[in-house]
Order: structure tokens, then sequence, then C-alpha cells
């Protein structure tokens, strides 16, 4: 395990505005950052406490804690052209996106771990972002490793189904706990199911998703996106139906048309103009 305390940048840069990095780590992707003094977020995934922090050049850094490095560039998408992707959004013909993309220069899609993305999402039903990122520092730090300075890793599986539904109403999830306990059992025992999530196309993969109990199609597409890189999904959420109705007069429209009209729209990438959208509409 390598443990640090230097300042790196990424390679190739990531450039950020305190604005853009708050969206990103705190907008609703994930759910384990929080502000530090000095602009600095620390954050938990998978077995790694990191630190990240943006230099007078607006240029992101990090130093690990407890962890990889190679895991923190797996997590920004350090392997993908974010430029190009962007590049490719509809932005010249659409002046509400182009108008979102200017307010949050450099936001991107978070790469993080299918099971922890699957976890809070069950979680996220009627909750705001700080009821989401509650239910999560309460599991792990009841069930999880200790990664030292008082932060705990997501506990896995095993874990949560060892449990019991019990303990998760402890952990204040409600009425999520039995699904969630229920999705534990499952995904217990069936060791290949992210391999076979995989290894499937969208809908199919989306439709595989929706068969795990507490799994809508919100959800699958919040999961498909932020937890395995599916930048075709198009999560509809209250956020998303306000923005559409205002910006492309969708007024009226159910969620399945306004999230088919958004991968139409948008192209292969609509997950990465929904998380521009949903920026600009959540600031203003």
């Amino acid at each position: 395990m390598h443990t640090g305390q230097q300042w790196r940048s990424f390679a190739p840069k990531i450039f950020l505005n305190t604005r853009s990095l708050a969206e990103l780590l705190d907008g609703g992707q994930s759910f384990r950052w929080s502000l530090k003094s000095g602009g600095i977020w620390e954050g938990v995934f998978g077995k790694n406490l990191v630190q990240v922090k943006l230099s007078e050049s607006e240029n992101l850094r990090y130093r690990v804690l407890t962890g990889e490095s190679i895991e923190i560039l797996e997590y920004f998408g350090q392997s993908v052209d974010w430029d190009m992707i962007r590049d490719a959004l509809p932005w010249r013909s659409d002046p509400q996106l182009r108008t979102c993309i200017k307010e949050f220069p450099g936001l991107r899609i978070l790469r993080q771990p299918f099971g922890e993305t699957l976890f809070s999402f069950l979680c996220s039903t009627a909750k705001q972002i700080s009821q989401i990122k509650q239910c999560c520092l309460e599991v792990a730090n009841r069930l999880g490793e200790d990664l030292g300075g008082g932060n705990y890793a997501w506990p896995g599986w095993d874990a949560i189904a060892e449990a019991g539904e019990d303990i998760l109403r402890e952990c204040r999830l409600g009425y999520r706990s039995r699904y969630i306990w229920k999705v534990a059992k499952i995904l217990r025992k069936d060791q290949e199911f992210e391999l076979r999530l995989a290894s499937e196309g969208y809908p199919q993969a989306k439709a595989t998703l929706m068969q795990l109990p507490g799994v809508g199609a919100k959800v699958a597409d919040c999961v498909l996106l932020f937890g395995c890189g599916r930048l075709e999904a198009f999560p509809v959420d209250t956020w998303i139906t306000k923005v559409m109705a205002r910006r492309y007069n969708l007024g009226g429209w159910d969620t399945a048309k306004v999230a088919q009209f958004g991968q139409v729209h948008f192209g292969s990438a609509a997950g990465l103009a929904q998380q521009f959208l949903f920026a600009s509409e959540r600031a203003n």
C-alpha cells in the first residue's frame, strides 16, 4: 500500500475553477468528499483516502494519504479525452448547453467503484445530497475498514449482507434498508454481476440493473453513468425535469421520454451534457 503526503499534478493536467471543482465533488456524482480548510477537498473511494486542491493557475493537484495513486487517476478519468468528448456535444447549435459549459469549465464525469456507486444511489431516493452523504458516512463508520484520521471505507456487500436490515436502519437508511440488504445478499452470491453488466449494451445493462430491488430508471442511469462510465446514460431527476421543461420546452413529458430526448439530442455523451445542465440549474 502506498502512502504519501506530497502534492502531485495530474498528467495531463486538469483545469477547473473553484465552482466547477465543488460541483464535480459535491454536486451529486459522489457522496464521500468534504471541504477542509485551505480549499482542500478530502475524499474516500475504495480503500483510498485522498486530497485534492486547485493551484493558483486552477490546475487540480492531489495527494494520496492512504491507497494507490493509480486509482485516483482512474477515478478522475485520466485515460479519457474529455476535451474531445466535450467538443463533440452539440453546443454549437444549442445555446442553452453552450452557456452551461461556459459556466462550469472542466466539468467531467468521475469513474467511481461500481459497488459504492450502486449503494450511494440506492440511498438517494427522496433524499437531498447532504442526507445521502450522511447515510454513506454512517454505514462506512459502522461497518467499513479504518483508513486513518477518522475515515472509513465503504464496507462492501458482504459486510452489509451480514449486518442485516436492523443495523442499516440504525444508520438512518429508513425504508431503503430493506432493499439495500436484499441487493447486498444478491450481489454477495452473484460475484459475476459487474462483469456481466460491463459486457452488455446500454439498454440491456439498464434492464439488468432494474431487476435489483429498489433500482428504478433514474438510479440505474446514475449507476451506469457514474459507476460504469456509460456516458450515453441520461439520468432524469427533479432538477433535470425542470431544466428540460424550462430550457427545451418539454413540460409535461414523462421521465422516459425526457431521457430519450436527452440521449438523441446530446448524443453519445448525453450524460456529460446532463451534468452541465444539472450544475447550471442548481446554481441559478
